[in-house]
């Protein structure tokens, strides 16, 4: 097993995450098994508990981790599947030493960083080793993103970590890439590579000399600043590779260190003989994103809509979903407090499709219900992720069925219908982190409904993160309405799909199928949904 590890320097947001997925792509189309790892230094034991302004989105994996957005970078751009020991936090860290300490683990001795919190994290490390090695299919290469910026105080025993890592490892098995930044000045009219220069500087202190130096930048490297940057931070000039700022996809990022030779830089350092990567059709995926025959407009309506790292899955898969129909996405990003506030018309009208997605609160709840009712009365393709799917609910309930004190108990308590109500096992919940319905779940399809035909097998298997569910105790009453239960859990309990009777195209599920969706395989539910949308734009 070799280990690439990745350390980011000057700011954050340099794009550690999309660098180390993209390696990891570049290395399975050289024929290798990859295993990729996100070891984020906050305290919160995991990002489940943080506000999307705070952190992003939470990813949920399939063992129902909630972790870091990057492990989403993780698994669209590879075929790893991860699981909760891909990401570690130094709230896990602490955790577990403090448990060992309590339990008397260390026989009475000072429990320090240095060596206990670093052992904890070395022994996590090997853990993903130990894990992908043991599979069906062995991994060859792990690649462990460390989070934040070099000269972080949360950081400092990460680094220490895996310099000790590093060393223990031996030459050869191991490779640090550091991704920084080189700012052009435009008073000064230049580049500049002080900043990379501090950054590795501070590396060194610990003992960190990295390899491969990843230059995020505006503009292109010439030779000067390569030769500057290879002298001032001790890497050979060929491993100073360009990460220049992506034109139109974050999918063109590999093609970008292709190009740069960074795969091959990576190989030889490690000493791995493979074949060269044949990247056509991650080239003809690129191709039909970029230069699409056709454009769609589509409205996502939610209360995160000014952070573009809120609904990253979301967005990711329904570029997936338009580069299947050879079509690029207009995205209108509404915000559903606007739209409560001035009406659905206003910011709906001539959309070719509407889009709820998932969330918490109370906030801009009545917007996301306006927009599912104008999705079912201008009879315009609808999906709704989550909360998306309990918004459609309500509405439902309220407009169709006349039940005007249709709600959810999450919004109101005290609701008169409660149409969504808490699950009964949630009732007791006291403590909120990792205590909701996550991970995997599979769902039994109804016959002849909208949700068979766009996924064409009966049983499914989905991602969850949620408290609330359909109460089925009003069931009955709102499908003599027209409303259709197309999905339920395999003991009958739990609703996890609905559809409408007589709307071209009305889908909203319990479940998050954005966590499923890859470049050149997009999710059932957005592929038939962008069918949809085109269809209505015809």
């Amino acid at each position: 097993m070799k280990h690439i590890f990745v350390t980011g320097g000057v700011v954050s947001s340099l794009g550690k995450g999309l660098a180390a997925a993209s390696l990891g792509t570049l290395l399975e189309h050289r024929g290798l098994k990859v295993v990729l790892q996100k070891l984020d230094p906050y305290l919160n034991v995991d990002p489940g508990t943080m506000s999307p302004f705070q952190h992003g989105e939470v990813y949920v994996l399939s063992d129902g981790a909630e972790t870091d957005l990057d492990l989403g970078h993780y698994e669209r751009f590879t075929n790893c599947v991860l699981t909760r020991a891909n990401n570690v936090t130094s709230g896990q860290i602490y955790e577990t030493v403090l448990g060992k300490e309590r339990r008397g683990d260390y026989l009475g001795k000072t429990v320090q960083v240095i060596p206990h919190v670093t052992d904890e994290i070395k022994a996590r490390i090997r853990e993903i080793g130990t894990q992908a090695q043991a599979g069906p299919a062995s991994a060859d290469i792990c690649i462990t993103e460390i989070g934040g910026t070099t000269g972080d105080i949360e950081g400092l025993p990460f680094l220490e970590a895996i310099r000790q890592f590093i060393l223990e490892a031996g030459i050869g098995n191991t490779l640090l890439m550091h991704v920084t930044l080189v700012p052009f000045i435009k008073a000064a009219g230049e580049l500049k590579t002080k900043p990379t220069q501090q950054s590795v500087a501070k590396l060194r202190e610990i003992g960190l000399q990295p390899q491969v130096l990843i230059c995020r930048t505006e503009l292109p490297l010439n030779s000067e600043v390569r030769q500057k940057l290879s002298l001032f931070c001790n890497v050979p000039v060929e491993a100073v590779i360009e990460g220049r700022d992506v034109e139109n996809t974050i999918y063109e990022a590999p093609l970008m260190f292709q190009e740069e030779g960074l795969d091959t830089i990576v190989c030889r350092r490690l000493g791995l003989e493979t074949h060269e990567p044949d990247m056509t059709g991650w080239i003809r995926y690129v191709e039909r994103v970029v230069n699409p025959k056709k454009r769609v407009r589509v409205a996502v309506v939610g209360k995160y809509i000014e952070l573009q790292d809120a609904y990253k899955s979301i967005y990711e898969s329904l570029t997936h979903a338009g580069a299947a129909h050879d079509c690029g996405i207009d995205l209108v990003l509404v915000d559903a407090e606007d739209l409560e506030k001035e009406g659905a018309e206003k910011y709906l009208r001539g959309v070719a499709g509407v889009l709820v997605p998932g969330g918490f609160g109370d906030r801009g709840i009545e917007g996301k219900i306006d927009a599912a009712r104008f999705a079912r009365e201008s009879r315009t393709p609808f999906l709704g992720l989550c909360l998306g799917m309990q918004i459609a609910t309500i509405e439902f309930a309220r407009h169709v069925c006349g039940l005007e004190g249709a709600n959810s108990t999450e919004f109101d308590p005290e609701c008169k219908d409660p149409v969504i109500c808490i699950l009964e096992d949630q009732k007791d919940v006291t403590e909120k982190g990792a205590s909701m319905r996550l991970g995997t779940c599979p769902t039994v399809l109804g016959k002849n409904t909208l949700a068979h035909q766009v996924y064409g097998r009966p049983e499914i298997l989905e991602r969850h993160r949620h408290r609330y569910e359909f109460n089925q105790a009003y069931r009955e009453q709102m499908e003599r309405r027209g409303f259709v239960v197309s999905g339920l859990s395999p003991d009958g309990t739990l609703v996890e799909l609905i559809e409408l009777k007589n709307h071209p195209w009305f889908l909203a599920c319990q479940f998050h199928p954005e966590f499923q969706s890859k470049p050149n395989a997009p999710h059932p539910l957005f592929k038939g949904f962008l069918a949809a949308c085109l269809a209505h734009d015809s």
